[in-house]
Order: structure tokens, then sequence, then C-alpha cells
């Protein structure tokens, strides 16, 4: 079966694929089509339906699997596709050979989280660590969820993959600036984006939880993180500055100036948006 990325214009299109965006449109002339963003792991594609595309748009949903038939064009220098069939597939376990990885292999990046959260030397952090590391179900989310449906590090791998990225840039930065608190600084690279873990389940397409859609990965990650330190026992003031820096990952909170933030979590910010931005522009995406 034909891939996206193997689609050529003026050739027929046939295969399963993800439906990751859906719509209906009216044409100038007031006929309505149907505008459908098909994916599989090499990239995604706009397809059209023309004929009868209200009753095409009442087979599926997005975030569906799809069987489809059609054609490959080229218009204005893109590619697309004109569908005369679609029907959704139905699969009992999600389907990952739809969903884009990372380029990189999940359990050796892991394997470089477990290395760097053995350069931890402060034994309340490090317990902290080797708890969350610890967690089967914890690493098995970490390795797989993305961090974002479209924008960076958008694929299979992308959590771990950014917080091995983050958490190296930390280690770099404390060695520079001796008087950043080093095991403090590589704990919030480690863990600062865990609330992913709860964002994100993967079925056709990367979908969106309840917790993630209602909280936002923000409070779901001070949320692991608080679980975490009550259970390792961290010194509170120590298990503060842990989620500071965690909840400022994006930035001070609204109505809090930069210089209300601690030089680690002032770090953090700057260096997850450096991490962030940078793989973005490197895949033409946004943040």
């Amino acid at each position: 079966m034909a891939t996206i990325a193997s689609l050529t214009p003026g050739t027929p299109m046939e295969g399963v694929f993800a439906v990751r965006a859906k719509e209906r449109r009216l044409a100038r002339s007031g006929k309505p089509f149907l505008t459908v963003t098909l994916a599989d792991a090499t990239g995604s594609i706009r397809a059209t339906i023309f004929d009868e595309p209200d009753f095409f748009a009442g087979q599926f949903d997005e975030g569906d699997r799809v069987q489809v038939t059609g054609r490959v064009s080229e218009r204005s220098g893109t590619t697309e596709v004109t569908l005369s069939s679609v029907r959704r597939v139905e699969e009992p376990t999600p389907d990952e050979d739809l969903l884009p990885r990372s380029h990189r292999e999940p359990d050796e990046l892991f394997g470089f989280v477990l290395h760097l959260a053995d350069e931890i030397g402060h034994a309340g952090l490090r317990s902290l660590l080797e708890g969350l590391t610890g967690d089967e179900k914890l690493v098995r989310l970490w390795t797989t969820v993305p961090c974002t449906r479209s924008g960076h590090h958008a694929y299979v791998g992308g959590l771990v993959e950014h917080t091995v990225g983050v958490a190296s840039l930390c280690q770099t930065l404390t060695q520079w600036h001796p008087r950043l608190n080093p095991d403090l600084l590589l704990a919030a690279g480690l863990v600062h984006d865990l609330g992913y873990t709860r964002t994100w389940r993967l079925g056709a397409t990367f979908e969106m939880t309840d917790e993630g859609r209602l909280l936002g990965h923000l409070a779901l990650s001070d949320a692991i993180v608080a679980e975490a330190t009550s259970r390792s026992g961290l010194d509170s003031d120590l298990a503060l500055a842990l989620r500071h820096a965690v909840a400022w990952h994006h930035g001070p909170p609204a109505n809090q100036p930069p210089a209300s933030g601690s030089p680690e979590a002032l770090a953090l910010w700057r260096i997850n948006s450096l991490e962030a931005g940078v793989k973005s522009r490197l895949e033409g995406g946004g943040t």
C-alpha cells in the first residue's frame, strides 16, 4: 500500500491512513465538499471529497483509521488527493504504523535519561528520580508519547527526546554558571514535561486526554512532581524549588516578572524554549 511520502501526482491512491482533520466546506457555487487531512508515519496530505460529501462525512470522524481510494494530483505546486471512497477501519489496538516516530530509538534515549539521573548527587533528588524512572507505566508513556500534535517533537518518542535535549543543556549551563544548583536544575530538566504522559494517548493519531484538555501539561507535570516529592520524602524547601522550576518552564505566570523566579527556574524556561524552538525550526513546524 502507498505511503504519504511515496504519493506521486497522476497516480491512483489506496491504503489505510489516519484522519487528523475533517471539515465540510462550500464551493463558490454553494455546493458542499469535504476536506480531510490524511496522515501516516511518513507525513500528511490534504484530500477532498466532491461526490456525496455529506454521506461520507457521516462515515468517519477525526482520529479514525480509514481505508481510502482516490487519485493524486498537483495544484499550485502542492500535492493533494481527490477521494472516491472512504470507510472506517476498526482496529482493536492503536496502529503505530500510522504515527510519525523519532529518528532516535526511544529506549536508547531513555538510557540517557538514566545516565543523567545518575549524575545527580543530592540524595533526595536522586531518590525522587529513581522512583520516577522505576515506574514501568510512567516509563512506557515517557518513551512513547509526543510533546505536541503538530509542533515540536510531534512524534512517537518525542517526549523522551526533548527530555534528554533539555536536561543535557541544563547540565552544560551549570558547568558555565557554577553558582546554579546543578542537582536541582538537572532534576527539573528531567521531569519538567512529565505531564505529557497524562496529556496524550496513542490511537490512529495523537489524541488528547480529558486531563490534558482540561488541565494542561503544566498542571499535570506539577501534580506528578508533587506526588513524587511526597513519596521520596524530599526536603520541603527543595521540593518547592523543584516545583517552582517546573511550573515556570514556559515562563513566569501572569503578572509575575522574570526577576521573581529563581535562577534555576529562569534557566529551565530559557533552555526549554531554546531546545523546542530549534527543533521546531529544523522541522519547519511551530512551537
